[in-house]
């Protein structure tokens, strides 16, 4: 075991180095994500869901960063990840949906001009939302509740297609 360190010293320390890098990038994308979300008063479990996009996003990095280190071919880790990614687009192709509402939820999260608590209306002229105050905003859609007490459901791709009207009481 030592013999194989020795040879592979450097290897080594440039994965260790990059396992800490990782640990204070993601340390690092936390307390910036929670900083935003201070700011523009975003509900915490909005600010949690990023992180958990944010830090899936690092580890994929450093995964690469290390598989480079170790000698693996740079167009070997691409196939690599090209066949993962096809084979798990291929599975969730019947719920595209799905990806498009979680991007637009981390659209959301960074440039949605509204908060938890806004009172809304939705120019659509096929389904019109006349007024509703947003009660959450979720990683799929939002939750919207209506002055008659009716919660609509509403996807999140659907919020960044339509002209939204901020109401002031």
């Amino acid at each position: 075991m030592i013999e194989y360190i020795n040879y592979h010293l450097t290897q080594v320390i440039l994965t260790v180095v990059i396992v800490f890098s990782l640990i204070i990038l993601r340390w690092v994308f936390r307390k910036a994500a929670y900083g935003i979300a201070k700011r523009r008063e975003v509900n915490v479990q909005r600010t949690v869901l990023m992180v958990r996009y944010i830090n899936t996003l690092a580890t994929f990095l450093v995964l690469f960063a290390i598989l480079l280190i170790w000698g693996v071919e740079p167009s070997q880790v691409g196939v690599l990840f090209s066949s993962v990614f096809a084979v798990i687009g291929i599975g969730l192709f019947a719920i595209w949906s799905i990806l498009s509402n979680v991007t637009a939820g981390v659209i959301l999260y960074f440039y949605y001009p509204f908060k938890i608590g806004d009172k809304i209306k939705i120019l659509d002229k096929d389904f019109p939302v006349e007024s509703a105050v947003i009660e959450d905003i979720q990683a799929f859609q939002l939750h919207l509740r209506t002055d008659k007490g009716e919660l609509i459901t509403y996807p999140n791709n659907l919020i960044l297609q339509k002209s939204i009207a901020k109401i002031e009481e």
